[in-house]
């Protein structure tokens, strides 16, 4: 195996893997209110997270911004409740009440999510001197991983709509419900949200 095709995978893995689900909320988040057939609107939303996402992880990698890592893993939760809690707010579903704030919002959540991701690639680089090339196979990983959830996500709506005939926006409520909560318990149970609460309450 190459090493292009070894941080491919790399990117692949990391963000399809289950232990480290809240990026696969935020894209399930992002197409709950679309059905399979609506894949080209959830294409250029996906797009303006990637476009997002792309740049931090490219400069956070090349170490040209620096952050919290503590307070990023607060922020990304934070960023999949407000997608879910938004799609409540839509009373049909595939065509969003303010479609370009919505891809807006994907792309400011990426700029996000993208420092979360730099933080596993910089662990597996170390002090290696060239790293355009494993930045670019690991971020093409990522894409492709974040396009199969995609259509695992497009596919089970259509199932659930198309076939057992649940109402859209009542699935829309129901997987949007769903992420909330998990992110929810993700915020309330990040270390840097608890020490501002016991703060606070002091």
């Amino acid at each position: 195996m190459s090493e292009f095709q070894a941080y491919l995978q790399l990117g692949f893995s990391h963000i399809t893997d289950p232990n480290g689900y809240d990026h696969i909320l935020f894209v399930i988040a992002l197409c709950a209110i679309y059905a399979f057939k609506e894949w080209k609107k959830v294409l250029v939303l996906v797009t303006a997270f990637t476009l997002g996402h792309s740049v931090t992880l490219a400069l956070a990698t090349l170490k040209m911004i620096t952050y919290s890592s503590a307070f990023i893993e607060l922020l990304i939760p934070i960023t999949i409740f407000i997608t879910a809690v938004s799609n409540f707010s839509e009373k049909s579903t595939g065509e969003p009440k303010s479609p370009k704030l919505r891809y807006v919002l994907a792309a400011c959540f990426g700029l996000i999510h993208g420092m979360g991701f730099s933080n596993y690639l910089r662990s597996l680089l170390g002090d290696q001197d060239s790293i355009v090339m494993p930045l670019f196979a690991f971020n093409v990983g990522l894409e492709l991983g974040q396009l199969v959830i995609v259509a695992i996500a497009l596919a089970i709506a259509s199932l659930f709509v198309d076939v057992i005939r649940v109402k859209r926006l009542t699935w829309n409520h129901l997987i949007s419900g769903i992420v909330a909560g998990m992110a929810l318990s993700l915020i309330l149970g990040n270390e840097v949200f608890r020490t501002f609460i016991g703060l606070s309450v002091e």
